[in-house]
């Protein structure tokens, strides 16, 4: 038996998210399929993180096992060949039967992309969440976003379906910048609570419209109240940009 690590980049917007299921394309059962194909036999592939529909990869991790010999060059051009071209394999590797992409990363990155110029992009409806009410207050949400360094209890952001036995992470990158008319939130953690970033996100666009204070939100997360947030943002301005494994550690 042998394992291979994928390294992939995907538009969230052609998938009803990472997962398979049953009547609905997902980014998962595009590549067992394809991976089905090429082996000749049923492929299970694993990723490093479940994106919701909508979201998009910057750099998600799988792997899967195969008893079948394939070179990784073989593998990458078949794949890419075989799937949709909203899914593009960008590394393959042979990794030891002991890796495995999702309990073994020690570190995930997320990006968020907003814009509050008068009018939405046509070009980036799909990739980034346009916020009408006008300039954000960036100042001031980069300020409450570096509350967020740190080991905390994250229930206030955690989404009612999580099934996470805990709500404590250590998030060690938590930076918010404006770029032209867009802003980008960029955090990363040992790990992360269902729907954590994007509750993140939407109560920092209260704290951006002036509705609420930096303090408000840095009280917020210290209560630990889901009701006291923010409303979940929307998928579509969502990446999952990095996962990290040992000995590469998180930077």
């Amino acid at each position: 038996m042998t394992r291979f690590r994928l390294d992939m980049e995907y538009d969230g917007s052609c998938f009803h998210g990472w997962q398979r299921q049953s009547g609905q394309s997902s980014v998962q059962e595009a590549l067992e399929r394809a991976l089905s194909r090429l082996f000749g036999h049923v492929v299970t592939v694993v990723g490093a993180g479940r994106t919701d529909a909508g979201v998009h990869a910057l750099g998600q991790v799988a792997h899967f096992d195969t008893v079948r010999p394939r070179s990784e060059r073989e593998i990458q051009r078949a794949v890419n060949a075989l799937t949709p071209a909203s899914v593009t394999v960008i590394g393959v590797s042979e990794v030891d039967e002991r890796f495995h992409a999702r309990f073994s990363a020690c570190y995930r990155e997320y990006l968020y992309r907003l814009d509050d110029r008068p009018w939405p992009s046509v070009f980036d409806r799909l990739y980034r969440l346009h916020c009408p009410t006008g300039r954000l207050d960036d100042e001031r949400m980069t300020l409450s976003v570096h509350g967020l360094l740190g080991i905390h209890d994250f229930s206030a952001f955690r989404a009612a379906e999580c099934q996470a036995k805990t709500a404590i992470r250590h998030v060690s990158r938590a930076e918010l910048y404006r770029q032209g008319d867009e802003i980008r939130l960029v955090i990363g953690a040992d790990g992360f609570l269902y729907h954590m970033v994007r509750n993140i996100v939407g109560s920092l666009l209260l704290v951006g419209q002036g509705r609420w204070s930096v303090d408000h939100f840095a009280r917020v997360v210290q209560a630990g109240d889901r009701r006291a947030a923010g409303p979940t943002a929307p998928p579509h301005g969502l990446y999952l940009v990095r996962v990290l494994y040992q000995p590469e550690g998180a930077t």
